[in-house]
């Protein structure tokens, strides 16, 4: 990588108030060096990784991306018990979830509308709402 390409990664880190060690920079490049919005989960962020020239283990992925989410860099969206996607578009906006392919999307989020949410109980309130829309083929 070049300096001009490690300039966004490192940007980006730093502004979370991360220091860009080189496992940091290799992931926060393969998630917004390009300046597009994803959604990876660790498994395909490490796959990536894999192909890159600094190599990063499966655990160090899945602690930076902790790391990454912990400090707001980006989000994590639980799709059923056992999958974890992360999004790095952190606004709050819904998403689609094709069972195919296991794959997610955004959803269109001018076109959600939530009428109400229930109380949360007593001494609760609630930090969050994730929309995860199901498809499948009809």
């Amino acid at each position: 990588m070049s300096a001009a390409q490690l300039q966004r990664p490192t940007d980006w880190l730093a502004g979370a108030g991360l220091r860009p060690t080189r496992q940091r920079v290799a992931l926060a490049d393969l998630l917004i060096g390009d300046g597009q919005h994803r959604h990876v989960t660790a498994e395909s962020l490490h796959d990536a990784v894999k192909q890159s020239d600094a190599p990063v283990s499966l655990a160090t992925v899945y602690n930076t991306l902790k790391a990454f989410c912990d400090v707001g860099l980006i989000r994590e969206i639980m799709v059923d018990g056992t999958k974890s996607y992360f999004d790095t578009r952190v606004d709050d906006h819904p998403h689609f979830f094709w069972e195919e392919d296991g794959k997610l999307s955004d959803a269109p989020k001018e076109q959600l509308e939530i009428a109400a949410l229930p109380h949360a109980p007593k001494g609760m309130e609630i930090s969050k709402v994730d929309v995860v829309i199901r498809l499948r083929k009809a």
